[in-house]
């Protein structure tokens, strides 16, 4: 079996496999360095999750990926496609085939359930009422959730509230999911709900997933491809092959995360 490797440009994985690719990521925040020189890929149709210590920048890249934000130096490419060189009416629809599960799940409190799904489908499309109810509920119904319509997000056990955002993030039918620490604050039980609603989507539609979590009990589980973000540099491989690295750094922060359940 493979030792895990450190991300370089020679490392990326074969053209034609990866859906979305970060080259050469310089970026910083008021004078504080996130990336000098990140590269790293995440294959098509596979869960990729990304690991690292607070601060690492987990959730920088998929603020880069989803274009929220511009590197100082980089290309973003979404097959192929720089986001970076994008004007704001490009960029406005490339993103439409991005899907985003925020942490929290950032859900509009006022609104009901039915009208935070129906929301982007009466910005973004030409659906008539029947058909905005119709993927409202479809959309539900993939999660699990059923007669939730009328019900208003502090109403929402933790659990249930993050299937709605999933719901949401998943009703204009994404090619590419985003998940910012969606197994944030849950209980065992609703983590392995939610772990086995994103697999669900990844084997039975296709999806890419793109995911940050601390949670390392369930990124052994379900995951495809991992990125652990460490000081200075960024190393990759599947679940297996950063079990079985040789690099003290990587095997330290693994069993760190298994020993206390991701926490």
């Amino acid at each position: 079996m493979k030792d895990a490797v450190s991300i370089s440009p020679a490392a990326a994985v074969a053209a034609g496999t990866n859906h979305v690719v970060l080259r050469d990521i310089a970026l910083s925040y008021a004078m504080r360095p996130v990336f000098r020189d990140l590269f790293c890929s995440f294959p098509a149709g596979q869960i990729s999750i990304i690991l690292g210590a607070s601060g690492s920048g987990k959730s920088t890249i998929l603020r880069l990926i989803g274009g929220l934000i511009r590197p100082q130096r980089g290309e973003v490419l979404i097959d192929d496609q720089d986001m970076t060189r994008l004007s704001a009416r490009a960029l406005f629809t490339a993103r439409k085939k991005l899907g985003m599960l925020f942490q929290g799940g950032a859900l509009l409190d006022s609104s009901t359930v039915f009208e935070n799904l129906a929301l982007p489908l009466r910005e973004q499309t030409s659906l008539s009422r029947t058909e905005i109810a119709a993927e409202v509920h479809a959309s539900l119904a993939a999660v699990g959730v059923t007669d939730a319509d009328s019900l208003l997000p502090g109403q929402l056990s933790g659990g249930m509230l993050r299937r709605v955002a999933l719901a949401r993030a998943i009703i204009r039918k994404p090619v590419i999911l985003l998940c910012d620490e969606p197994f944030s604050g849950l209980d065992p039980v609703s983590i392995k709900r939610i772990e086995s609603l994103l697999v669900g989507l990844n084997r039975e539609q296709g999806m890419t997933l793109i995911m940050v979590s601390h949670h390392v009990p369930s990124t052994m589980r379900m995951a495809d491809h991992v990125l652990l973000l460490m000081e200075g540099r960024a190393v990759q491989g599947t679940p297996q092959e950063l079990r079985a690295s040789t690099d003290t750094d990587v095997a330290d922060f693994l069993d760190e995360g298994l020993d206390h359940g991701g926490r």
